[in-house]
């Protein structure tokens, strides 16, 4: 692999952690968000990371997942694509977003009656999103977005001196 092959690595895990800390923050913005829109509970969500050029590979999803979760996301691959983070060539390796899966938890009832989404007993749904979990998922992808950006300027500084010994 030759340096600009390096660029095209790192520049694909920096779009796929991009869209990572996008979702994380998502979800961190609607932990007590009752209805969306569409009068539905708001559902945490979960960026799923695969290799570069190895879509459809079967030792993913369904191999690390278990249960219903896996079955889920399976269901959501084959329906609904994600076009996201561009991906570098299979040659080159790199990462590209498999998929961003839903959580179809149940959510957590907590007693509110004066909720104007409260049911009959008083109960409202809230999403089932931990916050504590949320922030390590947000400072997991903070973290590796940086070490792409070191190893971008790594890169850079590497092709400049490659330039300066032409010269």
């Amino acid at each position: 692999m030759n340096l600009f092959g390096v660029l095209g690595v790192s520049g694909s895990a920096l779009s796929a952690e991009r869209v990572r800390a996008e979702i994380t923050a998502s979800n961190m913005a609607n932990a007590e968000t009752t209805r969306t829109a569409d009068g539905k509970l708001f559902q945490r969500q979960h960026v799923i990371f695969q290799s570069a050029g190895h879509a459809g590979n079967d030792a993913t999803p369904s191999g690390l997942l278990g249960g219903s979760f896996a079955a889920s996301f399976q269901t959501q691959l084959a329906n609904a694509p994600w076009n996201g983070a561009p991906a570098s060539t299979p040659d080159e390796g790199g990462v590209e977003i498999a998929g961003i899966v839903t959580d179809h938890s149940q959510g957590l009832r907590r007693y509110d009656p004066g909720h104007p989404d409260a049911d009959k007993d008083g109960y409202v749904t809230y999403p089932d999103i931990d916050p504590l979990t949320e922030m390590v998922d947000l400072m997991g992808a903070t973290r590796a977005y940086g070490l792409n950006v070191s190893a971008v300027q790594a890169t850079k500084s590497m092709i400049g001196a490659s330039l300066d010994i032409l010269k």
